[in-house]
Parts: structure tokens; sequence; C-alpha cells
């Protein structure tokens, strides 16, 4: 086979797809034949994965952790994270200790509407739209009837519909803006398939109404911003019970030079990309560990840090009357039923360990994880410094990369306790114990 025999390759068997790969892409085709093999599960848990994704080859592993010591709104979590990055959930799992004795962390939802958009074009008149738009969100109510019944039943559904004009767009030029609400779903299929439907509808209900114009649909497809779906975690306690930390730096210094940090990511743009991409780290963890859409949460809450014209930290500190406050808000369009939630077996795992929570709830646990995240991230900032831990962490990957044996890794352990951890200090340490042998 070769690049000129791919027509219906998505129709090959998994076996005919490894050996083309192999055949025309891989210089050690024993070693790729081996890995995808090694990562393939048994054949009734791969059916599964398969049917995930397209042209499945294999598996892509990330280890699976947990969070312990978490206190959000007075219950106890653990929390299932996904990341390759170890020194995340011990930063995650340090906050939390440090906030348990502190009150936990405070947790709400504001709303949960989500947003889709119909756009089209109409050579009519405005007046004609806004005119008909009332009539028309009644008959698609009575249309979508059957299909919104049961999250109706949920307390959800179609809230509303406005009409918005865009002629930075071109002339002509509108959107239907839908404002959904989907209950424990994330909702994606359901607001869709909303979309579509009315996109159908519009046309010939408009026209029908005014011979003035033509319409022209362009697209229907939900938003991945949701301003309106909205969580905000919080932890808070007096200065002076936070402690002292390293270098005998005290509660009320430590306080000062965070709150200092949070500011400068509020106003520099570089600094708030970095600040940000942490709060992430411990968000998106949770979002792939519950089967979520990562890419859509990063997007909006990237979107949402820039509403106000400047990209800014999505987290915020304040020190009034001796108090010491640390907040996030951000949106989070999560789910706990349909999509990849209850059908891969890690996600419905993950939502047993957090107690089988609501979307709501799942929001208010997701929240708080990227705020314990930044706390961590910035605490080390503003004392000891990022690398210090974080090295420290990633020596274990090192020392496998160098392929030291467990005596080795022992000895690398201890002597690293108290120096300074990089690529080149561990191979050289490894270079000498076993000239020494």
């Amino acid at each position: 086979m070769d690049n000129t025999e791919l027509s219906g390759f998505s129709k090959w068997t998994k076996e005919e797809k490894i050996d083309w790969v192999i055949q025309q892409f891989c210089s050690d085709p024993k070693l790729a034949r081996s890995v995808l093999k090694d990562f393939n599960y048994p054949a009734e848990q791969q059916e599964i994965l398969n049917g995930f994704s397209e042209n499945t080859l294999s598996n892509f592993p990330l280890p699976y952790g947990i969070a312990p010591h978490f206190l959000i709104n007075g219950k106890s979590y653990a929390i299932p994270m996904v990341i390759e990055e170890s020194s995340v959930v011990a930063a995650a799992s340090a906050a939390a200790k440090f906030w348990k004795t502190r009150g936990g962390f405070s947790a709400h939802v504001l709303s949960m509407t989500k947003e889709g958009q119909v756009h089209f074009r109409w050579t009519g008149s405005a007046s004609a739209l806004h005119e008909a738009l009332p009539e028309f969100e009644e008959k698609l109510r009575a249309d979508t009837a059957e299909l919104t019944k049961n999250m109706r039943r949920r307390g959800g559904g179609i809230d509303r519909l406005e009409l918005i004009s865009l002629p930075e767009v071109g002339s002509h030029i509108y959107q239907l803006r839908f404002h959904l609400e989907t209950c424990d779903s994330m909702g994606a299929n359901f607001i869709n398939s909303i979309l579509e439907r009315a996109a159908e509808l519009f046309p010939s209900f408009i026209e029908d109404r005014s011979s003035s114009g033509e319409m022209e649909i362009i697209m229907a497809i939900l938003s991945n911003y949701t301003p309106a779906c909205i969580v905000r975690a919080e932890i808070s306690c007096p200065v002076s019970d936070l402690g002292v930390f390293p270098g005998d730096m005290s509660a009320n210094e430590f306080a000062q030079r965070f709150k200092r940090a949070v500011d400068i990511a509020r106003h520099d743009v570089y600094r708030a990309t970095t600040h940000n991409k942490g709060i992430f780290n411990g968000i998106d963890s949770v979002v792939l560990a519950t089967g979520n859409d990562f890419r859509a949460v990063e997007s909006a809450g990237h979107a949402y840090a820039a509403k106000s014209g400047q990209y800014r930290s999505l987290s915020q500190c304040e020190i009034e009357n001796g108090i010491f406050r640390f907040w996030l808000e951000l949106p989070l369009a999560l789910g706990t039923v349909g999509g990849l939630t209850r059908l891969h077996p890690m996600a419905s795992l993950s939502l047993d360990i957090l107690q089988q929570p609501s979307a709501r709830e799942l929001m208010e646990i997701t929240a708080s994880m990227g705020l314990a995240q930044n706390f961590s991230a910035l605490r080390s900032l503003v004392t000891v410094g990022i690398q210090k831990g974080h090295m420290k962490m990633h020596l274990y990957n090192i020392l496998i990369h160098f392929k030291a044996s467990r005596e080795e890794k022992e000895q690398a352990f201890k002597h690293f306790e108290d120096q300074v951890v990089s690529f080149g200090s561990v191979r050289d340490y490894l270079e000498k114990i076993r000239r020494a042998k």
C-alpha cells in the first residue's frame, strides 16, 4: 500500500491501517508495532474506545491520579485528575490540605444558561424580522416539543431568543441567538438539534410573512463561549491564620506578595497567560477525568479572560480588614449525563468517586480545583520559586530517561533532597555513581 491507495481508508481494518502507517512512516517497524499492541486494550474495552474516534490504531494513556483533602461547601472530596505532570496533582493536594483547616473552598454557580446561534442573510427589512420573532419563537417551541420534552421535564429547554444585527460582518447579516438550559447535560447535541430545526423553519416562516426580501441560512451551531454559565470559587481566612512560610516569611508579608502577584496577572498579558494556564492545569485534569470537553472549557475560559478588551487573570485577590480573600470566576459548561460521561468507564468511575455530582456540583468542584492549583503555584512563586518543587517532581522522569536502576533511583532521591535538580545535574550524578561501581 502507498499514498495512492488511500480510498476508503476509514473502512480498512485496524490491522490494515497499522500496516500502512508502519510501512509508510515508521523508522523502527518492530518497535512501532510493539508499542501500538501494548496500548490496545482487551476487545470489549477497546470496542468502546474505538467508537469515540476515527481511524483508531491504539490508545494514548495518561496518568489517572487523585487529589485528596478537598473540602468544598463543607463536603469532603478526593478529586480524580488526568494529567501527565505529577507536580500538578501534588500542588493541588497541598493547597487542598492547607485550606481544609482554614474553612475549605466555597463555591457556587451564578448561572447555567448556554448559547447557540443561527446566522443568516436577509435582504428585507429588519422590522419584518423583529415583528415576526415572537410568533416564530412560539412556533419553534411547539415544533420542537417532542425534542425538548425530557429536558423541559428536568427544568431546562429553550429559555429565550433574540435577534442581533451584524453590520460589521456585512450588510443584511443577522443572527438568532438562543439562550438555553441543559440541566445536567453539557447539551451540545441537544442545542445543535434545536438550532438546525430553527434553521429549517425560519426562512419559509419569514418569507411567508414578508415579500420584501429573501433569506439565506449561513450556519447553525452552538457557541462554546458561555458567559452566562458561570461558577465562582473562593478561599478566605484572617491573614494571621495563614501561618509562616519558607525563610520565616510572615503571614502578612506573604499575603502582600501574593496579592501583588495576582495584580500583575490582572494587568500584564504575558503574566496573565501563564497564570491562567496554571489554573487550567487543574481544571483540564478534572474535565478530562469526567469525560467532558476540555477544548470547549479552555476556549470559553480564555475568551472570558479577555471580556474587558484586555486578556487578564481569571482569579483575583484582596486583603481588607485583616481578611485574605482569593477567588476565581469563569464559565464552565460541564455535564454529568450524556456524551462520554457514562460511556467511558473511567469517566463513569470519576463521577462515582465524586459521589455522583450534578452538573452544578461538578462546576463547583472543578472551579475549586482550578483555584487550588493557582494558589499553590502563586505560593511557590512568591516564596521559594516555582522550579524547586517542580524539578523535584520531575526528577523521576529524568531518571527514567537515563534508565536508572531501582538502586540508582533511591540514591538519586536521597542525593537531590537538598540539591538543585536539572537534566544535566542528574546525568552527571548518575555517571559519577556508575563510574564508582
